[in-house]
């Protein structure tokens, strides 16, 4: 099972980062959508008009409703993999990438695992290419950094033309964990730049978070997941601030939960408790 998640419509959970939503204004919009999309086999005529409706459902009502999830006794180990990465016209480029790796031995023990590189290419000596990155120092792009919220967001601001950027993250489910291999294995943290410092790559894994930033003449890109905490929510923000032309940018984030495998007897028991409870 997969989930795609991109742009600003996702909702998602990453090593209990809990997401809400609230707002009168969003559940009106909601249910003017669902209103707007009845068939037309369903509309005003028809035998069953009328016993057509929609109603909100408050967030206690559907908490107790149940159904088939992944229960926390059914994840064994999971791979967090976060990936940035610019290319610019000149053919300059910054990457700068990680992975935290947890997983179960049969003794139901824990290890962790910490993978982090940054990469930055000038194809010009000195790292004087900066004329031809396509960078537009008229122009600007801020405040999607000071953007706070509780769950996941992504944002994109462009100042230019001719760029392409995307905010993605992915959640699913495998029966066994791809390890990703790079450089800086055990290394929590990974920087680099070219020659005069006007492109920077960096990753940090600490204080319970993760920080990737990249830095060039034309933008700044950045991932930060911060876990939730007795006082606030945990988040995960995904930032472009594009301020060229002909920029590539992305950044992304997949999250891979292991699932144990269950033979055909655990899997009749499961069905089993699964319809007593839904019998409540």
């Amino acid at each position: 099972m997969k989930r795609n998640l991109s742009q600003c419509g996702i909702a998602a959970g990453v090593c209990a980062l809990a997401c809400a939503c609230s707002g009168n204004a969003c559940a009106a919009e909601s249910l003017a959508a669902t209103q707007a999309a009845v068939p037309a086999f369903l509309s005003a005529g028809g035998p069953d008009a009328h016993a057509v409706r929609c109603e909100l459902v408050d967030d206690d009502v559907l908490a107790h409703q149940t159904g088939k999830y992944a229960g926390s006794d059914m994840i064994s180990g999971f791979v967090l993999s976060v990936l940035s990465q610019w290319q610019l016209p000149n053919g300059a480029s910054a990457v700068a990438q990680g992975a935290l790796t947890v997983s179960q031995n049969t003794a139901n023990q824990l290890s962790a695992s910490v993978q982090t590189s940054a990469r930055v290419t000038d194809p010009m000596p000195g790292g004087t290419s900066i004329g031809n990155s396509g960078a537009t120092p008229n122009t600007s792009a801020s405040g999607g950094q000071n953007v706070s919220v509780n769950g996941v967001s992504q944002i994109t601001q462009v100042a230019g033309n001719g760029n392409v950027g995307s905010n993605a993250a992915i959640i699913d489910y495998r029966n066994a964990l791809q390890i990703a291999g790079m450089a800086g294995a055990n290394q929590t943290s990974a920087a680099a730049s070219n020659a005069n410092g006007t492109i920077k790559a960096g990753i940090a894994f600490g204080g319970n978070s993760i920080n990737v930033t990249l830095q060039t003449p034309a933008g700044v890109a950045t991932q930060n997941i911060v876990p939730g905490s007795a006082q606030q929510a945990g988040a995960i923000a995904q930032l472009l601030q594009v301020t060229g032309n002909n920029q590539q940018v992305a950044n992304q984030l997949q999250l891979s939960l292991q699932t144990q495998q269950l033979n055909a007897q655990m899997i009749r028991q499961a069905g089993v408790l699964q319809a007593l409870r839904n019998t409540r």
